[in-house]
């Protein structure tokens, strides 16, 4: 089982977040701009293996972690949470464009919290792709509940909420903008605009990237597995999009502009 950010969580981030970085990093940085958990598009991803080597690059020092993350793997931002959390010096956690989903849970790690005024962060319950009857769907929702219920109490812990108050957020797919976040607890202060940049050229790959992510939780939502999504994209794409070989996962390069897959992948889908 695996629990996934929503469609819609990319296509926001690629209109409003991507393309955003920080304007300075340093030797104690460790920057997540990329899907939480093992990328297949993009050829990399967030891991917390990744994060731990890079925890013990750095030392016994203080850290940076600059976000700017549509998010991924809700059980592998949980698993970063707890590395970051175990650090024993302060961390810093700057969120630069969004952290949603799982990346948001990321970003609680964070001894201190600062968001940009034009950021988001984007909370919501655990969303899988499930199939089967009724009993199965009742069986499904009792195995998710208390996911639900500890992703409630980290949000809860860090921000003073109650947990029901904050359930009501997760049930709602919230998204809180910078003053929003500090205002709920979520966040401690507004990161100044001076330390965030824009890269045409990265925000052009990092929405190209995202299409291919969406288009991928689209056909997963519709019932394939994601081995068969990825089969149908790069054949709907009309480029093979295949790895290098011993790259196992990563595509060669996203196509700048995806609208007329997407519009015939939804086609195709319509039609059976």
């Amino acid at each position: 089982m695996s629990a996934y950010a929503p469609a819609d969580v990319y296509q926001r981030w690629s209109a409003e977040a991507a393309g955003v970085r920080a304007v300075e990093t340093g030797d104690n940085v460790i920057t997540m701009f990329e899907d939480i958990g093992e990328d297949f598009w993009a050829g990399g991803g967030v891991t917390a293996k990744k994060v731990s080597a890079q925890l013990r690059a750095i030392g016994d020092r203080p850290v940076e972690v600059q976000i700017n993350s549509p998010g991924g793997d809700m059980f592998e931002g949980i698993a970063i949470y707890n590395v970051l959390r175990e650090h024993p010096q302060p961390i810093t956690v700057k969120v630069m464009g969004m952290a949603a989903s799982a990346a948001s849970i990321i970003a609680m790690a964070g001894d201190t919290i600062e968001i940009g005024a034009a950021s988001f962060l984007m909370i919501h319950n655990c969303w899988v792709v499930a199939i089967g009857n009724r009993h199965d769907m009742v069986e499904t929702a009792e195995w998710l509940e208390p996911f639900d219920r500890a992703m409630s109490e980290v949000y809860a812990a860090r921000s003073g909420q109650s947990v029901e108050a904050v359930q009501k957020w997760l049930d709602a797919e919230t998204y809180m903008s910078g003053s929003i976040a500090v205002e709920r607890g979520l966040a401690d202060a507004l990161l100044p605009a001076d330390q965030v940049r824009s890269d045409d050229q990265t925000k052009a790959a990092d929405q190209a990237t995202n299409s291919l992510r969406a288009m991928e939780l689209t056909l997963v939502s519709g019932g394939m597995s994601r081995s068969q999504a990825r089969a149908r994209i790069n054949e709907i794409k009309g480029t093979p999009g295949a790895a290098p070989a011993g790259t196992p996962g990563a595509a060669d390069e996203p196509d700048a502009d995806l609208t007329a897959s997407y519009d015939r992948l939804l086609a195709a889908m319509k039609s059976g």
